[in-house]
């Protein structure tokens, strides 16, 4: 504890204090190296005489400049590397060129001509030998509490090739993590050794894990394809190992790796699916050099669409959201992105930010604070702008609080997207698509019944327009659930797994289609270029998911077990809470079964009956009138009667 303390108070010292130390410590070296050159050439130990102090002070007005010139005391001791002793080494080299030619080839007097030899090396030796003890013994302060009642994490290595040795050398800096191995697919590694750390046989995965009591697996696979990742990662599952990826690589290149910095596996890793590249044509087609707005810029599709889009370099793009904490976020991270800048968290409040001058951005971006509510200024913004693209991804999308809401829900996402359908209309817009679910299809819930309204009111504008010769080419894209975004299980279980749990589920055979939210946004891009005019597209999201399953997966992938009648000393429990109103043990995502291909493999196009414009119209309008009566009995009447298959399973809440 001590020695413990005394290393803190050195590293609290002031800058420049420690500065000083250093510069005193060298010339110490300096002094004590010419010393004993002379004693090692001469065979006896004394005063200087004669001219024997010249190579005192050439000893030190030659190097300390060369040390400052070099930046030897810019560095930080205990996080010395490579860099710094190469510098020492180019010192090095200079100086004893410096010595040679003074004291070997001109020679002084009193001075043997081998000390300008000898002396160059003792110095540099005590140099460098200072500069290592000084990072051995401070270098792992930082990490001296935190491990105090903690046990250093052991770890293997899955993948011996460049990126494992990089990290296994970032990791080896820190003393953050101890690892144990390697792990390798090529036989050609096995029993081998890599900066002496041993490379075992993809065999012995699970042995290892018991034999070496590791607690990370650390997966440095770059290459590997998804299919031999998830593989991977299904053989540890129950092991109790935490299975974590490697960082940026310019952060391992840096050799600043720690272990905080190691990411848990992405939500492909989760899902256990393959992504299918997306078409670059189709992408651009209907974003390149064109103005495009997003409605629910901020929402967690909304903001994923807007980072997609800027990719293919719009004319501008317009952000519309009633949410003024959600747009001021994804327009100053867009801002960042465009300037070329790294994304930061944007966490100080609006209020303290100074306006500064912007550099001019290659996009135009228009922060709209509007609702889709409000008609009159959403006609504004579309004759201000005049979008040649509109991706409508506002709504209110959670499915208890609408349940709990029914006229909001409607308001938004019914009459908001008629809304934004009439503006598109009346202002050119070229292609408008609506971001859908599929809860729309055969709902037990209002959010499912007013999403499956709004592709109703899309697919019968889009019949009443191309009579009328209006040009807009409306379409909308039905997908399910997408992980990460605000209100999924993903986030919520990680939280409650860090919290030593439970883990709750409203059932334990609840399945949900799944897709993460850069593809769902990529697909939802490509499906509008494909678009002819009411078109209701269908994302193939793959197999659906077993919630409790998915809840298992991130348990094990955590390092942890889960807690149940057949391993009662587990450690995260599963708590089944019940089906919350509105909820579907299952979903669909057609209400036909008539699906037909596209030229995209992963997006199929539905025919779905709708009513005409004319009927729609009316029943609208009664619909209106039994929100603005708060009706929750004629509510539901005009969601059964609009929406065919609707069966709500729980009574409005209002």
């Amino acid at each position: 504890m001590l020695i413990n303390a005394t290393k803190q108070s050195l590293l609290n010292l002031p800058r420049s204090v420690k500065r000083a130390l250093v510069m005193f410590g060298d010339a110490f070296i300096c002094g004590f190296s010419v010393w004993l050159a002379f004693g090692l050439r001469l065979d006896q130990w004394g005063h200087f005489q004669g001219m024997q102090w010249m190579v005192f002070i050439a000893a030190i007005g030659i190097s300390f400049p060369l040390f400052i010139s070099f930046g030897l005391y810019r560095a930080i001791f205990r996080y010395v590397g490579t860099a710094a002793f190469l510098s020492i080494t180019r010192v090095f080299i200079i100086y004893t060129v410096f010595n040679f030619c003074i004291f070997t080839l001109l020679g002084v007097e009193d001075v043997p001509r081998s000390i300008g030899i000898i002396q160059p090396i003792l110095m540099f030796i005590g140099i460098g030998a200072n500069r290592y003890f000084v990072r051995s013994w401070l270098g792992g302060i930082n990490n001296v509490q935190k491990t105090f009642h903690i046990p250093q994490p052991t770890a293997i290595i899955y993948g011996a090739g460049s990126a494992g040795r990089q990290l296994a050398a970032g990791l080896a800096s820190n003393k953050e993590v101890l690892i144990k191995g390697f792990i390798d697919d090529d036989p050609r590694l096995w029993k081998s050794t890599v900066n002496g750390i041993t490379v075992f046989p993809n065999t012995d995965l699970l042995d290892l894990v018991r034999r070496l009591d590791i607690t990370d697996v650390l997966l440095a696979i770059p290459s590997a394809s998804q299919d031999r990742r998830r593989e991977i990662i299904a053989s540890l599952n129950g092991c109790g190992v935490r299975v974590r990826t490697l960082p940026g690589l310019i952060d391992m290149a840096s050799g600043r790796v720690r272990a905080s910095d190691l990411h848990d596996l992405d939500m492909n890793d989760l899902l256990g699916r393959a992504v299918v590249p997306p078409e670059v044509n189709l992408l651009e087609k209907n974003i390149r050099n064109q103005d495009v707005l997003v409605t629910g810029a901020g929402g967690s599709i909304g903001s994923e669409l807007c980072r997609q889009i800027i990719k293919f370099y719009p004319r501008s793009l317009i952000l519309l959201d009633s949410s003024e904490h959600s747009l001021y976020l994804i327009n100053e991270e867009l801002k960042r992105a465009l300037m070329g800048l790294e994304l930061a968290d944007i966490t100080g409040s609006l209020d303290d930010q100074t306006s500064q001058p912007q550099a001019e951005l290659p996009i135009k971006l228009v922060p709209c604070l509007a609702s889709v509510r409000d008609d009159d200024l959403l006609l504004k913004i579309f004759r201000a702008h005049q979008p040649a693209t509109v991706f409508h991804a506002a709504a209110y999308k959670h499915v208890p609080l609408v349940e709990q809401n029914p006229a909001e829900g409607i308001r938004n996402n019914v009459f908001g997207t008629f809304n934004c359908a009439q503006a598109s209309l009346e202002c050119g817009v070229s292609n408008f698509i609506l971001v859908s679910t599929d809860k729309a299809v055969r709902p037990t819930n209002v959010m499912g019944a007013s999403k499956r309204i709004a592709e109703m009111v899309l697919q019968a504008i889009a019949e009443n327009a191309s009579n009328g010769g209006y040009s807009t080419n409306f379409s909308m894209v039905r997908f399910g659930n997408v992980l990460g975004s605000s209100g999924s299980v993903a986030p919520l279980f990680s939280t409650q797994i860090a919290a030593g749990g439970p883990i709750t589920l409203t059932h334990s055979e609840v399945t949900r289609y799944f897709m993460t939210i850069p593809e769902a946004a990529q697909l939802v891009i490509q499906a509008s270029a494909m678009a002819t005019g009411g078109d209701v597209f269908v994302l193939d999201m793959g197999e659906p998911v077993r919630i409790y399953d998915l809840a298992v997966r991130m348990v094990y992938l955590s390092g942890l077990l889960v807690r149940d009648e057949a391993h009662p000393h587990g450690d995260i429990e599963i708590r089944v809470t019940g089906l919350r109103p509105g909820e579907k043990l299952y979903e669909e995502l057609l209400i036909g079964d008539n699906p037909q291909s596209t030229a995209h493999q992963k997006i199929m196009k539905a025919h779905e009956e709708f009513l005409s414009w004319d009927e729609l119209q009316l029943e609208l309008k009664n619909l209106n009138l039994a929100l603005e009566a708060c009706d929750d009995n004629l509510i539901r009447i005009m969601l059964k009667k609009l929406v065919p298959g609707y069966q709500p399973n729980n009574d409005l809440v209002n």
